[in-house]
């Protein structure tokens, strides 16, 4: 099967083949001839699954085709979670659509930066807009973005949007929106939240699935282009253990997930005073500075990037051969995502998680949720000693010998001189 047999005209099929597109992805192949019929889609497209092509490629044909109405009215509007994936949204329109014979306008509108560029930009609106929530609402009360004429809308990794940080500004948003449209919704995992807003919104959609079965709790399965590692190692041996492994393999940049702003910023610090160069990303930093960190990643000008979950989604790095979960994300979804910044376009990859004494157990948890059975490694020279911490007794001691109520108002009874009921 090719582009043009999906039904993409010569100028985004020729676009697509410039970019190293041989063949599209099962997600690809099924999306986007809905997407072109002017169907409403469903889709769970797990990390890797060329998603991003999927809704855009229909949408830049649609909107070449077939100006609006008014010249530069906002027809399609992209939503997502992040400023990172907003902006590699932002650049594939640029990519995917540069031999269209009509130019298409379109906006990237994220928060962490000045408004008033982004306020410029949308002057005698636009084609099509990527935004985050919050900085769409912000440029609709400023006057600068109208949503009344969009036509086609996407939710890009939905389950992101829902969550609690996301979803008042999402409700709002849609509330802006006209009532006959084409929705498209994308989502890695489908929580009871994403079902309800499903229904809600689409009608008589086509549903789109790339997995090939139905894990717990709508949840991915494990890529397989990906070799999976789990090393156990002491909680303080794990930055002189990082190292080791970049020493000893060929890996040309390498993706560091940590659980807190504090470990990217101090890991990055180790490894810069040890020759290693490296960057931090995570939330606290400013947009120019995540935005510079990602560059110089990208560019191979560091090779080590230590990042938060904020680098979880929407962070894709051509050929990357590697990602390291330095600490084990809190969600056993976010493994998946995590690992899945390696392993992609046909590529294959390694995902190594550190287990410490601590972690074990949560570690078993995510083996548990994708079916995994990863054998315990151990480095020579970095053999844990730390012991597991004992199992919290839910009831706050030991079974059996916690003193009964009747017991205690004994004691007190005894301990005041007064007679002891019987």
């Amino acid at each position: 099967m090719t582009f043009p047999s999906l039904g993409l005209q010569e100028p985004l099929a020729r676009a697509v083949a410039d970019l190293g597109y041989e063949a599209p992805t099962p997600v690809q192949r099924e999306a986007i001839p809905a997407v072109l019929g002017g169907r409403d889609v469903l889709a769970c497209a797990g990390t890797g699954s060329g998603k991003t092509a999927a809704f855009l490629l229909p949408i830049l044909q649609a909107l070449s085709a077939h100006p609006g109405r008014m010249p530069r009215q906002v027809r399609a509007l992209v939503l997502v979670p992040t400023r990172e994936l907003a902006t590699q949204i932002s650049e594939a329109i640029g990519r995917y659509g540069r031999y269209l014979t009509r130019p298409l306008k379109s906006c990237l509108a994220v928060g962490g930066v000045s408004a008033n560029p982004q306020m410029m930009a949308l002057r005698g609106g636009a084609d099509l807009v990527v935004a985050t929530p919050g900085r769409a609402l912000d440029l609709v009360k400023q006057n600068a973005l109208r949503l009344s004429s969009v036509e086609t809308l996407v939710l890009d990794e939905a389950d992101q949007l829902l969550s609690p940080g996301f979803a008042d500004e999402l409700t709002r948003l849609l509330a802006l929106l006209p009532a006959r449209r084409q929705n498209l919704l994308f989502s890695a995992t489908f929580p009871p939240a994403v079902r309800t807003l499903a229904a809600r919104l689409l009608h008589e959609p086509t549903r789109v699935s790339v997995e090939p079965s139905s894990p717990p709790a709508g949840e991915p399965e494990a890529p397989r282009a990906i070799e999976q590692r789990a090393i156990e190692v002491d909680t303080d041996k794990r930055t002189p253990l990082l190292r080791r492994l970049l020493e000893t393999h060929a890996w040309s940049h390498v993706l560091v997930f940590v659980a807190s702003r504090h470990g990217a910023d101090h890991v990055a610090l180790k490894l810069n005073r040890a020759g290693i160069a490296a960057a931090a990303l995570h939330g606290e930093l400013s947009q120019g500075a995540r935005t510079q960190a990602v560059a110089d990643f990208q560019a191979q000008r560091v090779k080590v990037l230590v990042a938060t979950d904020v680098a979880a989604r929407g962070l894709d790095i051509a050929r990357l051969p590697a990602v390291v979960n330095y600490d084990l994300p809190r969600s056993t979804v976010d493994y998946l995502h995590r690992i899945g910044r390696t392993g992609r376009a046909g590529q294959t990859g390694v995902a190594v998680s550190f287990v410490t004494a601590s972690t074990e157990a949560h570690f078993r948890l995510i083996e548990r949720r994708h079916h995994l059975a990863l054998p315990r490694e151990r480095i020579a020279g970095f053999e844990p000693t730390e012991l597991a911490p004992p199992p919290l007794d839910p009831h706050g001691g030991v079974k059996g010998k916690r003193k009964s109520k009747k017991d205690k108002l004994r004691e007190a009874a005894a301990a005041s001189g007064l007679p002891r009921k019987s």
